[in-house]
């Protein structure tokens, strides 16, 4: 086993994706888990590269005010680094994420970073996957532990909870099973009875699995993962994944007395680490979930996509529907961002006419062509239709990649009766031909960000306006900062869609300049 190497140092800022940034003697960056700016900590490196490397925190010798007791102790830092701060100290930090992923691509925002949060810190999670191992493994280790075979951090963590992931496919005596997580920055595995994150009906189904598999002695080695999917109505649905073909692994009476309205027995291909599909052994019950968007009902499957946040999404949705279409709240905030931004005398008079009641529409501040209140709309990367089947209006066109996807979001539009819409099973780059320029889009991409050619096409059709929400700011300050030689900001804010980690979503709305 290679041997691990620990060094002590003091962490200055946190940094784009998520860590904590130090430097160690020699003068490489360390991106640091587990720690908070103004720390004294020694951490334990994970990976090396010549000029940086990874680390989680192994101890804290100079904590920082704003440190609290993580929630989830051992597996926090799989699940939600940031536990280890108050919720209103993470906001200030998303805030800065962004301004920093802005200032990077010379992008000016028009106002202040507004994060939009619920404050639900916990339970909010809808859908949580799980890994397994097998308790057998640990007791192998603790005995080669005791003969010398192996020896200290190598293997174990704090709390001896730690095994190697790999050992799962090895033979040994099946006396438990234990719910999940990997570890950050090793090969190993944290034992979890589940995550603060999670509706506690998700934590509550994947015990109530666990427990039946333990009593019929399965072990580690035959299981993949466990998916779980709850509705805000708290029912839930189940899809265990199995590495050999066993369609009673789970019986239809068995199944029945789980609190869940269904589930599935799913072989999937053991040459393959991910848990896809490969066959549906076994179904049990009702495995389609529903959930109303701002009033809409949807319908999604245990392993398609879906919001995991839907209150802090809703809200996303109420900002976006402000623009589409064109209406007088949008031009007041607009007017506020542009008053708290630039000073000059048209935009003055412009505001004075806003208080007065007295403004119209005209060039040199909003778009001439959004005016007209009915637009057609064109919703790129648009998943199972969330986004455009509530806020899209009357003349919408969905564009997904993902067939699976397209299939629920063409349910949806049929189940709503929805006539005015159309799904369209493509790459959003190979579905340009719907850019005409006389429609709003909508984008929600991968944290990739846009295609170059959908950038490309934008700058050439000009559609009025553009709704760009992003998973990635430091992609969406990139890509508006190619747009903006024809668009500026019209307005902007931040959700906190996944509180206790790093991540957050920002919404960009850009207007023909």
């Amino acid at each position: 086993m290679k041997r691990q190497s620990f060094e002590t140092l003091t962490l200055e800022k946190v940094v784009g994706g998520g860590q904590a940034l130090g430097t160690l003697t020699d003068g490489r960056k360390c991106f640091v888990w587990g720690g908070l700016p103004g720390e004294t900590v020694t951490v334990r490196i994970t990976k090396k590269k010549s000029h940086l490397v990874e680390a989680v925190v192994e101890e804290v010798i100079s904590p920082s005010p704003d440190r609290i007791q993580p929630r989830d102790p051992d597996s926090y830092l799989s699940t939600s680094p940031w536990q280890i701060m108050p919720l209103e100290i993470e906001q200030i930090y998303k805030r800065q994420l962004i301004d920093d992923a802005f200032t990077l691509h010379n992008v000016a925002l028009p106002a202040a970073i507004d994060i939009y949060c619920n404050n639900v810190a916990y339970g909010y999670r809808n859908k949580v996957e799980f890994s397994w191992y097998s308790e057998s493994v640990v007791s192998r280790a603790v005995s080669q532990k005791k003969s010398g075979l192996v020896s200290g951090p190598e293997l174990f963590s704090d709390n001896n909870q730690e095994i190697d992931a790999d050992s799962d496919r090895e033979e040994s005596s099946i006396d438990t099973l234990d719910l999940a997580f990997f570890r950050r920055g090793s090969k190993g595995k944290i034992i979890v009875n589940g995550t603060s994150l999670a509706r506690p009906e998700i934590n509550n189904l994947a015990r109530a699995i666990r427990d039946l598999l333990r009593h019929k002695h399965i072990s580690a080695r035959q299981l993949k993962t466990l998916l779980v999917r709850c509705n805000q109505s708290g029912s839930c649905v189940w899809q265990l994944y199995i590495k050999d073909r066993l369609p009673e692994i789970i019986t239809a009476d068995e199944a029945a007395k789980l609190p869940a309205q269904g589930g599935e027995v799913i072989y999937s291909d053991p040459r393959s680490p991910a848990s896809r599909i490969t066959e549906r052994l076994a179904r049990f019950g009702n495995t389609t979930l529903t959930d109303a968007i701002l009033g809409i009902p949807f319908r999604y499957a245990c392993e398609g996509f879906f919001q995991v946040n839907i209150p802090v999404y809703e809200q996303a949705l109420r900002d976006m529907r402000e623009w589409v279409p064109y209406n007088k709240a949008r031009q007041e905030r607009q007017l506020d961002q542009l008053a708290a931004h630039d000073n000059t005398d048209s935009q003055q008079r412009a505001i004075s006419q806003k208080k007065s009641g007295q403004l119209h529409v005209g060039p040199g501040l909003f778009s001439d062509d959004i005016r007209a209140v009915k637009l057609s709309t064109i919703d790129l990367y648009a998943g199972v239709g969330t986004i455009g089947l509530t806020i899209g209006g009357d003349n919408i066109t969905l564009v997904e990649s993902n067939a699976d996807a397209v299939r629920e979001m063409q349910r949806n539009i049929t189940e709503l009766g929805r006539t005015d819409a159309r799904a369209v099973l493509a790459p959003s780059e190979q579905a340009l031909d719907y850019i005409t320029g006389k429609e709003i889009v909508i984008v929600d991409p991968p944290r990739a960000g846009l295609h170059s050619d959908v950038i490309a096409t934008l700058l050439q059709q000009l559609p009025p306006c553009i709704l760009y929400l992003s998973c990635n700011p430091v992609t969406q300050a990139r890509d508006i900062a190619l747009l903006q030689q024809r668009y500026r900001i019209a307005w902007h804010r931040g959700y906190n869609f996944f509180p206790r980690t790093p991540h957050s979503e920002h919404l960009v709305v850009l207007d023909k300049k």
